[in-house]
């Protein structure tokens, strides 16, 4: 597709023009965004060493995750919960919209990982073995 078709495809058509887009009726912003993915030279070192320990190259599953609001508090939407965990009191927040991201990557990864997360109690309710 050329540049121009790339372009038009947004002005004259709905803008879907992958399988999974027509699926779920949107496009997936970071396909045609650059500003969406993360900046790897903005990795805190709590991600760097993550990234390193599990021996992968990118954040893949955490690319499209984002700073948000919950009742005017800085949060984090959280797929597995189907809910929003916000960040504790007293946390300051970079003023760079890439910094907030992967400062986003990093509490919920660390919300997911702690013994706090309503999962915890699920594996203890269901766990077989």
């Amino acid at each position: 597709m050329s540049q121009q078709e790339k372009i038009d495809l947004f002005f004259t058509t709905e803008g879907l023009d992958s399988k999974r887009e027509k699926e779920i009726g949107q496009h997936i912003g970071y396909r045609y965004d650059v500003n969406l993915l993360p900046d790897y030279s903005r990795l805190t070192p709590f991600l760097q060493k993550y990234i390193e320990i599990m021996g992968w190259q990118d954040l893949n599953w955490l690319e499209d995750v984002h700073m948000g609001y919950e009742e005017d508090r800085p949060a984090i939407f959280d797929r597995n919960i189907n809910g929003w965990v916000t960040l504790p009191p007293g946390i300051e927040l970079p003023d760079n919209q890439q910094d907030r991201d992967m400062l986003a990557r990093e509490m919920l990864i660390k919300f997911q990982m702690s013994p706090r997360n309503p999962l915890v109690d699920l594996k203890k309710a269901y766990q077989k073995f």
